[in-house]
């Protein structure tokens, strides 16, 4: 749909214009083919790294990205130009790649087609486009700021990622508390070590207390032989005068004895996560008290995304998961946690959704996935995680070097086909019958709903669906055509097979598995969120899911948020996730964290940890069903807008994608009318799915002040996919 009005700084504008040197320009007054920096390209990346210099680069083929600016400013691709130089060699010499001029609206993971590059160099590259604008002339932009990138000492097949940094954070106070010891509250638990500065009297020796819980009374310490939480008395030498110390945990066997742990860069030393700070000062006088959490991350973007809403829970519990991406970065991989610090397929998958929901950051999932196609572990849907783990970095980047290369690994060893029977189901091992593969369902194991575990498993089967699904994409998209047909072919089988073998028709619900008459909360979520569920079926499993409130762990709820949300429950999904029950994450905060459980409360999980980043699930639900923002295909060429806000007076927020932010916003008057402010980044186009209040008829629909055409029942739109720019959007209630 071509818009007639453009909103230009609150300006309606029968044509496009914009700002330069002091006065408006319109299009129709650009020369064509002259360069302009309106349309320059920015968020150049290489290799998926983000940044004006960046170092690592262990392709020696690498691949570039980069989105169009343009500002609510209609413009889309068709031809790009990549130059590149090395500037070891010459920093002033011609490129020693020029792409030359390409018809093409490519600007994800374009491959660099130059002589091979050298390890240990310096490059930098740039990009210009020319585009179609909103009057159909064709605009050659200016280029782009360079980005400079080292390759590394050695090429590999590995991905390539950033340094992790530290980030100095003050606490919010420093006092001394009745039992004469200082107290310090950094205001959120990061992973890191304590630099401390201070006046002491003599030479001697202090004790520092580095707490992940505590409140204005104290550190926390006494939490049982089980609990996870941290806490660590550190004896301090001081010195008489000034002087700074670094302070840093002692050795925890937990996360470092086991070879799967994940070390951290000797350049930080031992690290803890901690929030609280206790000095026990002994027989020693200090004062002057400075204090530094230096908190270790993978490179973060905090202004990449928003969300704020008229429920201030909801809003809580999004910043609760956006901060969890960034704290539980600190290894530069994904991880299950500081119990372990070891990577887990399941935590990594709701990880990466959740880290995209939040910045616009894609190394880091690339990096985690890659890792763990060759450092698998033992659950049997933890390995199906993988499928799906490489299935959602393709949609999100657009890339498909990481498809190619694991490939052959997802089917023959993630995909489990082997294991099928000739209907096409999946006999698996829920008694550890297998050496390297159990079936898990849920973990812990008392948040299962009292699912029994047969050979057969609904759950085991649910996932193999999905992947078959996947994988039947994955294959289309690098020319696996005949792979393709079977996956299809395989998964029309499981289907078929599922709905017949798993389902009891007396209660109208699905069964834990072939020999079970019991019908778990995980037996019916799962099949209802990928797609297994006829439309006959779906209102008594519906009914019977709503029946079990939250019967799940943080895990499995990532489940139960998709099923709900994708078969317009998002009415019951919202009181779930704004819940202050035991079993919500209000609950998480509510107890004194500020990263995501393991599980919903040490009642469930006496060990847990209590920054485990699979607990985060609010963190990509918000963006992806609230408000509505997923790709339709790979690289957000085309994507989906469909807000789901249920009663929420308001919602507004900023979802990052590849090709540049989505910002949304909506107002809506209960049954009455819904408002809703809509900006789409270039090179995108985005289908829109009206957000229609359940049980009210749609009397009128407006775009830009125009009337437009909808499809009553499914909300969407008749006309066009919609365009880059920003649209009002009016639905007004009968």
């Amino acid at each position: 749909m071509l818009r007639e009005i453009k909103y230009i700084g609150g300006m309606k504008l029968k044509t496009l214009w914009f700002f330069i040197g002091g006065i408006f320009v319109s299009c129709q007054q650009i020369p064509l083919n002259k360069d302009i920096e309106y349309f320059q390209p920015n968020a150049l990346r290489v290799e998926l790294l983000k940044g004006r210099e960046v170092k690592n680069v262990k392709d020696n083929q690498p691949e570039f990205s980069w989105a169009i600016r343009g500002d609510h400013t209609y413009a889309q691709q068709n031809a790009y130009r990549i130059q590149l130089w090395d500037i070891t060699t010459n920093m002033n010499s011609q490129p020693i790649w020029d792409s030359g001029k390409q018809n093409s609206a490519q600007s994800n993971a374009v491959s660099y087609q130059g002589n091979q590059l050298q390890v240990n160099h310096n490059y930098k590259w740039r990009v210009k486009v020319w585009l179609n604008t909103e009057t159909n002339k064709m605009v050659e932009s200016g280029w782009s700021q360079a980005q400079l990138f080292t390759t590394d000492k050695v090429f590999s097949n590995t991905a390539s990622q950033h340094d992790l940094v530290s980030t100095a954070v003050a606490p919010q106070f420093i006092k001394k508390i009745p039992n004469g010891r200082y107290l310090m509250d950094f205001g959120k638990v990061a992973f890191g070590y304590l630099e401390l500065g201070l006046n002491s009297d003599r030479d001697g020796t202090i004790n520092v207390h580095l707490a992940e819980r505590g409140n204005e009374q104290g550190a926390l310490s006494e939490f049982g032989e089980k609990s996870s939480v941290r806490f660590y008395s550190v004896p301090v030498k001081v010195y008489e005068k000034f002087d700074v110390y670094a302070v840093h945990p002692p050795r925890d066997k937990r996360n470092t004895k086991s070879g799967k742990a994940i070390a951290i860069p000797g350049r930080f030393g031992r690290i803890t996560p901690f929030r609280f700070v206790e000095i026990d000062t002994g027989e020693v006088n200090i004062s002057n008290i400075q204090a530094k959490q230096i908190a270790l991350h993978y490179p973060f973007n905090p202004y990449a995304s928003s969300f704020n809403s008229s429920n201030d829970t909801l809003n809580a519990i999004w910043d609760l998961s956006k901060y969890s991406m960034k704290a539980t970065s600190f290894a530069g991989i994904y991880l299950d946690g500081d119990r372990e610090r070891i990577p887990y397929e399941a935590d990594a998958y709701i990880n990466q959704l959740s880290h995209y929901l939040v910045d616009d950051e894609y190394s880091l999932a690339r990096y985690s996935h890659e890792y763990l196609i060759e450092h698998p572990t033992w659950p049997t849907e933890w390995k199906q995680h993988s499928v799906m783990m490489a299935w959602t970095d393709w949609m999100y980047t657009g890339d498909v070097e990481s498809l190619k290369a694991s490939f052959k690994t997802l089917k023959e060893q993630k995909l489990l086909s082997r294991f099928a029977n000739q209907d096409g189901l999946l006999s698996t091992f829920p008694n550890g019958t297998h050496k390297t593969i159990k079936d898990i369902v849920d973990w812990p194991p008392v948040e299962r709903d009292g699912y029994e575990l047969k050979k057969i498993n609904t759950v085991i089967n649910a996932f193999h669906y999905l992947n078959l699904k996947q994988m039947a994409q994955i294959a289309t998209a690098i020319g696996e055509s005949q792979d393709a047909d079977d996956f299809t072919q395989q998964a029309n089988t499981l289907y078929k097979a599922f709905n017949r073998t798993l389902f009891d028709s007396k209660t109208g619900l699905y069964i834990d598995g072939v020999g079970s008459s019991h019908s778990a909360a995980h037996a019916n979520i799962l099949p209802l969120a990928v797609g297994l569920v006829p439309d006959d079926r779906k209102a008594k499993v519906i009914e019977f899911i709503k029946s079990k409130k939250m019967a799940v762990s943080v895990y499995f709820a990532q489940y139960l948020m998709e099923a709900l949300y994708q078969n317009g429950e998002a009415d019951y999904a919202l009181s779930l996730l704004s819940s202050k029950q035991k079993r919500s994450w209000y609950n998480m905060i509510r107890v004194g964290s500020t990263i995501s459980l393991e599980a919903w409360d040490d009642e469930f999980k006496p060990n847990q940890d209590w920054n485990h980043a699979w607990g985060s699930v609010p963190g990509n639900i918000v963006g992806r069903y609230i408000l509505g923002v997923k790709p339709l295909t790979a690289g957000f060429e085309q994507m989906e807008i469909a807000p789901q806000f249920a009663d929420l007076e308001f919602i507004e927020g900023k979802v990052p994608t590849i090709k540049g932010p989505v910002t949304l916003s909506a107002k809506q008057v209960l049954g009455k009318s819904v408002t809703l402010t809509i900006t789409i980044p270039n090179n995108v186009n985005a289908i829109l799915s009206l957000p229609f209040a359940k049980g009210k008829q749609v009397k009128l629909v407006t775009i830009n002040n125009k009337q437009v055409k909808f499809n009553a029942n499914t909300g969407l739109l008749d006309d066009d996919a919609l365009l880059a720019g920003k649209y009002l959007v009016e639905v007004f209630y009968k």
